[in-house]
């Protein structure tokens, strides 16, 4: 049974950088078979920042190509209105936009499952739709 989880910009970097601690967790968890995998495109772009400026322009763009076998999706107007509440809501972490980008989504598409390596803010936040994300790796 194929499952939908939500992918925040940790792991898409850690991929792209080999020298990253979890690079090998996250390879081995955006290539389960078992999840139906959707980005959020802040998530795509913060991760996009990083990977040029840590690996510049050259592993920048492999990473763009390969962000494009994903499938990702904007936010719609209903999602930045939740990730406007969801950011005031934890303005004490602070909650970004991006991680809130990846909460709206899962909301929107009752995804319980969010692929990151940020556990202290998706541990915290308890989304609409669950009492909590199941986190992976």
């Amino acid at each position: 049974m194929t499952r939908l989880a939500i992918v925040d910009a940790g792991p898409l970097y850690a991929v792209a950088n080999e020298n990253e601690a979890f690079h090998q967790a996250s390879v081995d968890v955006l290539s389960r078979s078992d999840l139906q995998l959707v980005v959020p495109a802040f998530a795509v772009a913060e991760a996009t920042y990083f990977v040029g400026r840590a690996l510049g322009p050259h592993a920048e763009a492999a990473f763009l190509t390969g962000v494009g076998t994903l499938e990702v999706t904007g936010p719609t107007p209903e999602d930045f209105e939740r990730m406007a509440e969801l950011v005031e809501q934890y303005g004490d972490f602070p909650l970004g936009g991006t991680d809130a980008s990846v909460v709206a989504l899962a909301e929107r598409l009752e995804a319980t499952v969010v692929v990151t390596l940020d556990r202290r803010h998706f541990g915290a936040v308890r989304p609409r739709h669950c009492d909590a994300f199941e986190l992976l790796p």
